[in-house]
C-alpha cells in the first residue's frame, strides 16, 4: 500500500487515491462526491458554470458573426437552437458530457466566401445540404475514414491559416477612430492603439493566470473594463443591424440558378460538412480529457447532434455548429458537470437576443483583442505539430500559407495531394511495386482492417474462438534498420503518442515491466492497456542519456538510462529510469522480446 501511494505522490501530488487496478491507475476511477445525474447539488453546479459560460459566449458569438457576414441575431439565435438541441440528444445518446456548442471560428472565411459566392438567400440551402451530408456521415460512421484520408497535422495547418484571417480580419479595429480628418496618427486614434495594446497584454496575462483555474475571468475582464472606459473615452462601438428570426423553407430559387451554380453549391456544402465534422471529433478528442469525471466521449453521437441542429438551422437562416474548446473549457472551469449547463447558456444568449441595443455598449476594440486572441491560438496550433516532425510541421505550414492565400477548399485539397505524391515517392524509393503502393492507400480505408493492425502486423478475429489472432506482415519496414534506429522509433511512438506503433515493436509475446506499472505484462492486449495509460500524462516524452548493446547470437540486449517527463498541471515534472531491451531481428523486422524499466532509486 505504501508502493501505491509513492506512485501516486510521484504523479499526481495533492490528489485523492487512485484504483491502482491492472497493476495501474486508472483515471476514470477517480473519487468523487458529484453523479451526472439531476441532483440539486449538480444542478446549481451547471446553473453557475451555464451563466459564466454564457457570458464569454457572447463576445466570442458577435466576432465569429462579423467575420462570416452574418447578421449577429442569426448567429445568437444559432448558438441557443444549438444549446438546446445539444442538451437533449444528451439525454438519449450523450456524445461528450460538459461540451458547449456554437458557431464554429475555423469555418467564419468559409462561410463569409459562401454569403459572398451565392448569396445570403442561398445559404440556407447550403446549410441543409451541409447537415443532409452529416446525416450520411452520422449515420454511416463516415467520420471514421475522413480522419484517415486527413491527417491531423493537416487540420492544424488549416487551422492556423483560418487563425490568420481572423487576425488579419479584426486587426484594424484596434486602431479606428470616431471622428476622421486629415492627419491619421491624431491622439484619438494613439489612444484607441493604446488601449488596443494595454487590453491585449492584459487579457494575456490574466489568461494565463487563470485557465486553469477560471478563464472565464480574462474575457470579463477585457469586456467589463472596455465598456466602463467607454464612458470616458471615444470609441467605435459595436453596431448592431435589427434583423428579425423568421422561420421557412430552406429551398432556394430553383429557376435562378443554374445547373453548374447547383453543383457549385453542393460541393461548397460538402467542403463545409468535412470540415464540421473533423473539427467536432478533434474537439471531442480534447473535451475528453478535461471532463471533471474522466467519462469518455462518443464522437458519433456527437455528430448526431450537430446535423439535428443544422438542419433545424437552416429553416430560419441560421450557421453550422459545433462544440467550441475555448467555451467548453471554460465551461468545465467554472464547474459544470453535464450538458444540463447549456440551458443556461442559452438563457443568457436570449436575453441579448431579445435585448440588442445592450451589445451596442460593446467597444469594437475590445471585441478585437478577444478575437485576434483566437486567431492566434488556432495559429499557435502550428507549434504542436512540431513534435511529430519536421515533414509534418513543412506540410503543415504549407497547408497554413494555401488555405490563407487561396482559400480552405483549395489550399487543403493542394496539400492533401502533395502529401499523397511525397508518400507515393517515399514507396517508390523503397522499390515497392505499384500493386503494393496502391494496396497500402487502399488498406488505409479498409474496413477489415483491425484497429490493433500495424504495417508489421495482421490482427484477425478467430471465427471458432472469437479471440484475436496476430501474425507478422513480411517485407516490415523495421528489417533495413539497425537496432538503434528500431528503438529510435519506440521513443517516436511515444513522444509522438502513436499506441499503435509502440505496440508493434513487441513480439506477440513479447514481456513488459514498466517503469510505472505494479506487474510484469505478456502480450499485446496487456501491453496495449499500459501505454493507453501512459498516454493520459500530459504532455509525455522519453529522452534517452545512455546506453550500451551486447549481441548474444541472434539476441541483442541494450541496457541504459532514460528519462520520462511530462506535465502535471502546467508543471514540468520528470522522472529518471533504468532500462533494458531484449531485442531479435527476424525477417519480417525487429521485435522487442523483453523490457525491463525503473525508476532510479531515491
Amino acid at each position: 500500500m505504501s508502493e501505491i501511494r509513492t506512485l501516486e505522490s510521484t504523479l499526481y501530488p495533492g490528489t485523492l487515491p487512485l484504483n491502482m487496478s491492472d497493476g495501474f491507475w486508472n483515471a476514470s476511477d477517480t473519487h468523487t462526491d458529484f453523479t451526472t445525474g439531476t441532483s440539486l447539488q449538480t444542478l446549481r453546479r451547471d446553473a453557475l458554470a451555464g451563466m459564466v459560460t454564457g457570458l464569454v459566449a457572447i463576445p466570442l458569438t458577435v466576432g465569429i458573426c462579423l467575420m462570416s457576414d452574418y447578421p449577429i441575431q442569426v448567429g445568437l439565435a444559432t448558438v441557443i437552437m444549438a444549446c438546446l438541441v445539444s442538451y437533449l440528444t444528451y439525454l438519449v445518446r450523450p456524445g461528450n458530457h460538459i461540451g458547449v456548442p456554437g458557431i464554429a471560428a475555423g469555418l467564419a472565411p468559409v462561410l463569409a466566401m459562401g454569403v459572398q459566392q451565392f448569396g445570403m438567400a442561398n445559404m440556407s440551402w447550403i446549410v441543409f445540404l451541409t447537415s443532409t451530408l452529416q446525416l450520411l456521415i452520422w449515420r454511416y460512421r463516415l467520420e471514421t475514414y475522413i480522419l484517415k484520408a486527413v491527417p491531423s497535422f493537416l487540420i492544424e495547418g488549416l487551422l492556423a491559416g483560418v487563425g490568420l484571417k481572423i487576425a488579419l480580419k479584426f486587426l484594424p479595429y484596434t486602431y479606428e477612430t470616431v471622428h476622421e480628418g486629415p492627419t491619421y496618427w491624431t491622439p484619438e486614434r494613439l489612444g484607441v492603439v493604446f488601449c488596443s495594446v494595454v487590453t491585449f497584454g492584459l487579457f494575456i496575462y490574466l489568461y494565463k493566470r487563470f485557465k486553469d483555474t477560471n478563464p472565464a475571468i480574462p474575457y470579463l475582464t477585457v469586456i467589463g473594463g472596455s465598456v466602463i472606459l467607454s464612458f470616458y473615452l471615444p470609441f467605435q462601438m459595436l453596431h448592431i443591424d435589427h434583423v428579425p428570426i423568421h422561420f421557412g423553407w430552406p429551398f432556394p430559387d430553383w429557376q435562378s440558378l443554374s445547373p453548374w451554380v447547383h453543383g457549385e453549391m453542393i460541393l461548397f456544402a460538402a467542403m463545409v460538412a468535412v470540415i464540421d465534422v473533423i473539427e467536432q471529433v478533434m474537439s471531442n478528442a480534447a473535451i475528453e480529457k478535461i471532463d471533471p469525471l474522466n467519462r469518455k466521449s462518443d464522437s458519433n453521437n456527437s455528430l448526431m447532434a450537430i446535423w439535428i441542429a443544422n438542419v433545424i438551422s437552416s429553416f430560419f437562416g441560421g450557421m453550422t455548429n459545433l462544440d467550441g474548446l475555448a467555451k467548453s473549457s471554460t465551461n468545465r472551469m467554472a464547474g459544470a458537470l453535464t450538458k444540463t449547463s447549456n440551458l443556461f447558456v442559452a438563457a443568457i444568449l436570449g436575453v441579448v437576443l431579445a435585448f440588442p441595443q445592450l451589445l451596442t455598449n460593446l467597444p469594437e476594440f475590445a471585441l478585437a483583442v478577444l478575437m485576434i486572441f483566437t486567431g492566434w491560438k488556432m495559429i499557435a496550433g502550428l507549434y504542436h505539430v512540431a513534435e511529430f516532425g519536421k515533414y509534418e510541421f513543412g506540410l503543415a505550414l504549407f497547408c497554413s500559407i494555401l488555405v490563407f492565400k487561396l482559400g480552405i477548399f483549395e489550399g487543403l485539397l493542394i496539400a492533401i495531394g502533395v502529401h499523397c505524391f511525397i508518400t507515393y515517392v517515399i514507396y517508390k524509393h523503397s522499390k515497392l511495386p505499384l500493386l503494393e503502393i496502391l494496396g497500402k492507400f487502399i488498406r488505409v480505408f479498409g474496413d477489415e482492417i483491425h484497429p490493433h493492425a500495424t504495417e508489421t502486423m495482421d490482427v484477425n478475429r478467430d471465427p471458432v474462438t472469437g479471440g484475436l489472432r496476430y501474425s507478422s506482415v513480411q517485407h516490415a519496414s523495421s528489417a533495413h534498420k539497425s537496432l538503434d534506429q528500431f528503438i529510435e522509433d519506440w521513443a517516436q511512438g511515444i513522444n509522438h503518442r502513436n499506441l499503435l506503433s509502440v505496440v508493434s515493436t513487441y513480439d506477440v509475446n513479447g514481456l513488459l515491466w514498466g517503469t510505472f506499472a505494479k506487474e510484469l505484462r505478456s502480450g499485446h492486449v496487456p501491453i496495449k492497456k499500459y501505454f493507453d495509460h501512459l498516454f493520459e500524462l500530459d504532455a509525455l516524452k522519453v529522452h534517452f542519456d545512455s546506453g550500451e548493446t551486447r549481441q548474444y547470437k541472434d539476441i541483442y540486449i541494450k541496457s541504459g538510462s532514460y528519462r520520462f517527463s511530462y506535465c502535471r498541471k502546467g508543471n514540468p515534472m520528470e522522472v529518471p529510469a533504468r532500462y533494458s531491451f531484449v531485442c531479435k531481428k527476424e525477417a519480417t523486422g525487429w521485435y522487442i522480446l523483453e523490457h525491463h524499466s525503473s525508476e532510479f532509486p531515491a
